[in-house]
């Protein structure tokens, strides 16, 4: 497994088969350094990003995943969101981009 995380304190995502999954936070606090760390990593082959590992988010997250929608389609690659936390889809909501959590 390739690890594109920040300290495993924080959080981050981890390539795992031919997805991705996400364990830890993603807030204000660890978002850019997230982001940042997820250039070198390829977007998932299948397109499935895993958020079951999710802790505690806020809307710093939904930002992360639309910079990395905007990346899958700059690629031309599908990108989809699973096992979303339902405060996250609240937040998601709230905002009004609940089209990001759809496949």
């Amino acid at each position: 497994m390739m690890d594109c995380a920040t300290p495993a304190a924080d959080g981050g995502f981890v390539a795992a088969g031919d997805g991705w999954t996400y364990a830890g936070t993603l807030t204000f606090a660890n978002a850019t350094a997230v982001f940042d760390a997820c250039d070198e990593l390829a977007l998932p082959a299948a397109g499935g990003v895993d958020l079951a590992g999710l802790g505690h988010a806020d809307s710093t997250a939904l930002a992360v995943m639309l910079a990395l929608k905007r990346r899958a389609a700059r690629e031309g690659k599908p990108l989809s969101f699973a096992s979303v936390p339902p405060g996250l889809h609240r937040l998601a909501r709230v905002y009004g981009v609940l089209e990001l959590l759809a496949g």
